[in-house]
């Protein structure tokens, strides 16, 4: 199928001998005397590829590519000039152009950078394709659940990916956050470019401020050398701040200037850069309950929490662990005979999995390392047993059966009722994180 080149060029004479060159190399050519008449065809006809003058008699050429970009992201656009300078090609390659050809250029260079740029379209729709059939085979992105409210979750993540929106996403260790904040990039009008991820609670409070800002040369001992911090190679792109929980308060002060102004100040800097990232934050703390104790800016959390995701641990979503099992297995390369028994299956049911899905993978990896033939038994496994109970009246199961949810939620209403409604006090009473008390106030409707 011909590919179709929209031409948009001022200048009539060189318009023809480019619109000739392009055609001869077998392109459809729609030529553009300007900016204003290059958009209509392009919102019309809607090209495989653009070539756009930088000065044009209505408009900025620059001003064009974006216009074309901010409409569609995956159209290439090859801009050309006869003003050419570092500056320009910078700021052409900024705004999303393929490439930056400045005249008189030969019409061997230009018929290579259509076909390289249209090529580059070209495996971006199939990786896309391919990215869609995984997602069908494997679930989102490769999360695979049956639990309806973790779908709910997916569900959620995949529609604010879209979005500019900051992200917060709280869990138990070992649930799947970064996974989920990985979700959200790919399926984001930023999956081209970074996602940097950052754990806060791994950099030492003296280098947490260079690493997430970066430095100038000379601004402290060591620093012998200009250095990009996080947010400056996460531009265009996402930056996820695993453990947010743990920044100092002035590092939070700093990160809020950061989210609002979208500028840093590198340590030793005397003015701040511009940037242009998207937070995702993520966290296992309590962060309201840290807030009451000072320890994290209330005005913080509510910038993070634009969109706020818990994840449930495992012991929720238990009827997941057969589908997580056989997809650990097969990302181990374990042939596809090898599997767990059912008594296997039932043990890890019952388990309580205080690490949850990283403990799960952890079973699965040094069950399949020590396996003595191609069926797991549950002797395999080397999980502690069930603890005893704590002491307190269990009600009688009715041959009938009775509803976990139900004495779940009857339990977590008598809380509540016994706590006079604080929250915080009703958690203490069900043993149980605060917002982990939340996310069930929110599942039963409470």
């Amino acid at each position: 199928m011909t590919a179709t080149v929209l031409l948009i060029d001022d200048d009539p004479s060189l318009r023809r001998v480019t619109e000739y060159n392009l055609a001869a190399a077998g392109f459809t050519v729609l030529p553009a005397a300007s900016g204003a008449v290059g958009l209509t065809l392009f919102r019309t006809r809607r090209p495989d590829l653009v070539i756009t003058d930088v000065r044009l008699g209505d408009m900025d050429g620059l001003a064009v590519l974006a216009a074309i970009k901010e409409e569609n992201s995956e159209t290439p656009v090859i801009v050309i000039t006869a003003f050419g300078s570092i500056e320009l090609a910078v700021q052409a390659m900024q705004k999303g152009a393929f490439t930056f050809l400045t005249k008189p250029f030969d019409r061997e260079a230009l018929r290579l950078a259509a076909h390289q740029a249209l090529e580059l379209a070209s495996l971006r729709v199939r990786n896309q394709a391919l990215t869609e059939e995984l997602d069908r085979l494997a679930g989102v992105d490769g999360i695979t659940t049956s639990n309806p409210a973790m779908a709910e979750i997916l569900e959620t993540a995949v529609a604010v990916a879209a979005s500019e929106a900051t992200v917060l996403i709280t869990g138990e260790s070992g649930t799947g956050k970064e996974l989920l904040a990985r979700l959200i990039h790919r399926r984001s009008p930023r999956r081209d470019h970074p996602l940097v991820a950052v754990n806060c609670s791994a950099i030492p409070p003296t280098l947490i401020e260079s690493e997430l800002f970066g430095h100038k040369k000379g601004a402290f001992t060591g620093a012998v050398a200009h250095r990009k911090g996080r947010f400056q190679t996460a531009n265009h792109g996402t930056l996820f701040l695993d453990e947010v929980g743990e920044l100092r308060p002035d590092m939070q002060a700093k990160l809020l200037r950061g989210l609002q102004e979208r500028e840093v100040e590198p340590v030793g800097a005397d003015r701040p850069e511009r940037v242009d990232v998207r937070i995702i934050a993520a966290t296992n703390r309590d962060l309201e309950e840290a807030i009451r104790r000072g320890e994290v800016r209330e005005d913080l959390f509510y910038r993070l929490s634009v969109i706020h995701l818990h994840l449930p641990p495992l012991r929720e979503r238990r009827e997941d662990i057969p589908a997580l099992t056989r997809q650990f297995l097969d990302r181990l390369g374990a042939p596809p005979e090898v599997r767990f028994s059912e008594s296997a299956l039932a043990r890890m049911h019952h388990y309580a999995w205080p690490g949850n899905i990283r403990e799960l993978q952890n079973v699965v990896e040094r069950c399949l390392i020590l396996r003595k033939g191609p069926v797991i038994e549950a002797g395999s496994l080397q999980l502690p047993e069930p603890a005893a109970p704590d002491a307190f009246p269990l009600p009688e199961i009715p041959d009938e059966g009775i509803s976990l949810e139900a004495v779940e939620r009857a339990l977590v209403e008598k809380a509540l009722a016994k706590a006079g409604n604080n929250r915080s006090e009703a958690a203490r009473l069900l043993k149980i994180p605060r917002h982990v008390l939340l996310y069930r106030l929110a599942k039963f409707g409470l």
